[in-house]
């Protein structure tokens, strides 16, 4: 899944950008989330979710024509989009806000950096504009970072092999571990960074394991499997 943020100052049209993005990509067949960040709070005082929380609750889930989660506490935005990959299978991941995020942006006002990938008024950008962003979004943004500075890919760093891919220099597939990140490991919500040699041992261990629970083979080929440990001393 590959990152975009659409950021800039208030009333710059960050959201009928995203919403425009959102579009094109759909249109060019590519699944998409978004998220948004805002000072106020989603959930709507006096509604039942509302007195839900209010009542004690940490998580609620409003279930209806749409299921909503709503946590009472700010997630860390890596640890959001961590949590959104492993809730649906997405190609893009378009972001409102989070300027100073280490992600690939587009800026609706004066935004400094080496992770512009343009510079728009908003209200100019016509449809041959659009797809032209759109074009960028597809090539030169990248997913989360293995953040392990391996070195692997030629640069001193993942945020340098970062910068770029936003700047057109390279893709993100010079990165090893992106390549081989089929093993994830978290610790309290941390994503842990493996090696190669370290997620073939888990995943073959863990493979292994399945395999003798009489589990048919074809009903995991291809599937997303998922293992939680919880790890508290029980004595």
């Amino acid at each position: 899944m590959k990152i975009v943020s659409v950021a800039g100052t208030k009333k710059t049209g960050k959201t009928t950008l995203v919403t425009r993005l959102i579009r094109e990509l759909v249109k060019r067949g590519f699944r998409v989330g978004t998220i948004k960040n805002t000072h106020s709070k989603l959930d709507i005082e006096g509604k039942d979710t509302w007195k839900h929380r209010e009542a004690g609750a940490q998580m609620v889930v409003g279930v209806g024509e749409e299921t909503v989660f709503i946590i009472d506490e700010t997630l860390e935005l890596d640890d959001i989009i961590r949590k959104m990959e492993c809730l649906r299978e997405l190609d893009f991941l378009v972001i409102e806000g989070f300027k100073t995020s280490p992600y690939a942006k587009i800026a609706t006002s004066d935004l400094p950096g080496p992770l512009v990938l343009a510079r728009v008024e908003v209200e100019k950008v016509d449809e041959e504009e659009l797809k032209a962003l759109t074009d960028l979004v597809e090539t030169r943004t990248f997913g989360l970072l293995a953040n392990m500075d391996c070195q692997e890919c030629g640069y001193t760093s993942c945020q340098k092999m970062s910068e770029a891919v936003v700047q057109g220099e390279t893709g993100e597939d010079v990165c090893v571990m992106k390549k081989l990140e089929n093993v994830m490991l978290t610790i309290d919500g941390n994503k842990v960074a493996l090696n190669p040699f370290v997620q073939k041992f888990v995943k073959n261990t863990f493979l292994g394991m399945i395999s003798s629970m009489k589990i048919d083979a074809d009903e995991i080929q291809d599937k997303k499997i998922e293992l939680l440990i919880q790890n508290e001393d029980n004595r």
